[in-house]
């Protein structure tokens, strides 16, 4: 692509035009419920999962087995091996996993393609190697040994959440997790597989033989040691006589009813897959049949999550309807939309009757603020999240909703919700609040699961993005599309003064030495440092005491620019989390060139810098006719290192952004 060297009037006719297709497709886009929704996808394990655990609960059917068998074939690496990520590396996990439900659906060992990752899985270790999920799935039909998984006495429930550890110590979604587990851990269930569809070959020795006794030895003596020893008395505990154990039988039945309690309307747990799948699992060891209203509500939640065609189907680990909206409307409205626009109004209004009125599982460690929150899924009250109620009082403000009063009180409420989340060192995570207890990262667990929500730059600098804009549409509204002041934020006052600058210092504190944030939730050093250099501008000239010079903008910037492809766009991979520092993806994505710009226009005076300009012209050259951008690549977070996503309209509305901030900021 040639570098763009564009004269003012034809640069912003052509940017012009793409915001238009690009405000159309958007607009094609809307559920006629009045919400947006992308398909949400993660690597090929979850719908290996689903395959394999739904023999367990009685669910597939021939047909939906053939379509995983393709979709999984379709994705195979030329290794045979299945990454975490669109052209990523091979993950031995979801080898194993997509191995044992292609060999479960019926294809032949002997294929080239079971060969091919046969040999993948055994040059990397085996099942031996695999992290404890993996084996835990494998145990449920007697392909590796329960006495060699990890326990989880259900007697946990019993903490008190004073208690230094308790279950509400763990990230909401290890929760949930953890919970299902400590009943099917305890059981130790096996489920009839045939002889010929065991995966025994998998193994580098024998079946009985892992290497877990050397996992052992390495954390004897490192930060983990404590949950070696823990492990060995809960195993000698778990083979004591019942009558020894008489608070076993009542523990299973509190963690069951704790289980039913936390089911959600649409049949999930905590709206995702993980905990939802073993819940489902957890009761049948209990005894539940498929006939069971709990039961047969579950299963029939999953239909909402599947995506198929005629050949393959796709398994979605979550939704993010509530996420999506938000952002589109933000998009829609800062791209010139009128705010009246009759879409708008009808995706506001869906948004504020998602409004969660209730206490979840957060009130326990938090019980001073009242709800008045959103999550990421169509249903999900026990777990609202910070980063959405955030986005989502950001996009009701710019709308101006018939039920003005509503629509307030909505913001209003969720506002003060999430300062009242706000973490002791100043930053917000996405679903607790002081969520931080790093022993916890030792479990056995964690090599699957992230157990802990620590507060993270983007989701901090999205809450101070909100503030700053709610404060200066009630001064000096320098932008016309901040919003309405509907939260009197008082930067002056003690209180809000506060707030604020505990979140600057931690933004200060977490910037990298080359002038990076992380992005905990968003790929990665890109997705963090533009989303910090945004809310600074939200908060330039609004805050007393603030100095914009606090914080090393300049070098922010001159890493976001040392990133950039020869191309003009940006592009980083997932695997910057397993190295912890940026890493090139080798190519562009329009989501991530998208965050690079909306970072650098956030600084004055960078929107006529050549980098800038080429980045544009990036997008305008790589939108599609229908107003969309092409982009396979994960540029959404999950759990590092284990779990990554792909936002299908990451692509559309985040590009529609930069663009229309581009025009804003050279017409001022």
């Amino acid at each position: 692509m040639d570098t763009l060297k564009i004269d003012k009037k034809i640069g912003e006719k052509k940017v012009k035009e793409c915001i238009s297709r690009s405000q159309e497709y958007l607009l094609s886009r809307q559920h006629s419920n009045g919400y947006w929704a992308g398909i949400l996808e993660a690597d090929v394990s979850v719908v290996a999962d689903y395959i394999i655990l739904g023999r367990i609960l009685g669910i597939n059917s021939k047909r939906r087995e053939e379509k995983a068998v393709n979709y999984l074939l379709e994705n195979q690496n030329m290794d045979g091996s299945w990454s975490l990520f669109w052209k990523g590396n091979g993950s031995l996990d979801v080898t194993i996993k997509s191995y044992f439900c292609l060999k479960m659906s019926g294809l032949s060992s002997d294929t080239e393609y079971m060969r091919k990752a046969r040999n993948f899985i055994l040059k990397n270790g085996g099942i031996e190697n695999a992290n404890t999920y993996t084996k835990i799935i494998l145990a449920l039909f007697g392909q590796y040994p329960w006495k060699k998984i990890p326990e989880i006495p259900p007697e946990i429930i019993f903490l008190p959440d004073w208690f230094y550890i308790s279950i509400y110590d763990f990230a909401s979604w290890a929760r949930a997790t953890i919970m299902a587990f400590s009943i099917i851990i305890t059981l130790k269930p096996i489920f009839s597989l045939e002889k010929e569809k065991s995966i025994f070959e998998l193994y580098l020795n024998s079946k009985e033989t892992d290497n877990s006794k050397t996992r052992k030895l390495k954390h004897m003596y490192g930060p983990g040691s404590i949950f070696v020893l823990l492990n060995g008395l809960f195993k000698l505990w778990d083979r004591m006589p019942e009558k020894i154990k008489p608070l076993r039988s009542k523990a299973i039945k509190k963690v069951e009813e704790w289980i039913l309690e936390h089911q959600e309307d649409d049949g999930s747990w905590g709206g995702i897959m993980l905990p939802w799948l073993f819940s489902l699992i957890a009761l049948k060891c209990l005894g539940y049949k498929e006939t069971h209203p709990v039961m047969q509500k579950g299963i029939k939640g999953l239909e909402n999550f599947i995506v198929e065609d005629s050949r393959i189907m796709v398994l979605q680990p979550a939704t993010s309807p509530v996420w999506d909206t938000a952002w589109t409307l933000i998009a829609l409205r800062e791209s010139g939309l009128e705010s009246c626009h009759p879409q708008l109004l009808k995706g506001a209004n869906w948004l504020m009757d998602k409004q969660i009125n209730i206490y979840g599982d957060w009130k326990i460690k938090n019980p001073g603020i009242k709800p008045g929150c959103w999550s990421f899924e169509f249903e999900n009250k026990f777990y609202p999240d910070i980063d959405d109620t955030s986005v989502v009082c950001w996009a009701l403000s710019l709308i101006e909703a018939p039920d003005r009063k509503k629509r307030d009180e909505a913001v209003k409420k969720g506002i003060n919700w999430v300062i009242g989340m706000q973490n002791n060192d100043g930053s917000w995570a996405a679903f607790d609040r002081n969520n931080h207890k790093k022993v916890l990262k030792h479990i056995p667990f964690a090599d699957f699961i992230t157990p802990l929500d620590f507060g993270s730059p983007d989701i901090t600098a999205h809450v101070l993005s909100i503030l700053g804009k709610q404060y200066c549409s009630n001064n000096s509204n320098k932008d016309g599309n901040k919003g309405e002041a509907i939260y009197n934020i008082n930067a002056n006052s003690f209180t809000d003064k506060e707030v604020i600058l505990k979140a600057l210092s931690y933004l200060k504190k977490t910037q990298r030495e080359d002038g990076s944030w992380y992005g905990r939730w968003g790929v990665n050093f890109i997705y963090g440092t533009s989303k910090v250099l945004q809310a600074l501008e939200s908060l330039d000239n609004c805050i007393s005491g603030y100095n914009p010079h606090y914080i090393n903008k300049d070098k922010a910037v001159k890493w976001l620019k040392s990133s950039q492809n020869e191309d003009g766009g940006w592009g980083e991979s997932c695997s910057s989390y397993e190295i912890n520092k940026y890493c090139s993806l080798g190519e562009s994505t329009a989501s991530q060139t998208a965050w690079a710009l909306q970072g650098l226009l956030s600084v004055s005076g960078e929107e006529v810098s050549e980098e800038v300009l080429k980045g544009i012209n990036y997008l305008t050259e790589s939108q599609q006719d229908n107003g969309s951008w092409n982009e396979k690549h994960f540029t959404g977070g999950g759990f590092p290192g284990a779990f990554y996503l792909r936002y299908e309209l990451y692509k559309d509305y985040f590009p529609l952004m930069a663009l229309a901030k581009f025009i804003k900021v050279k017409e001022k």
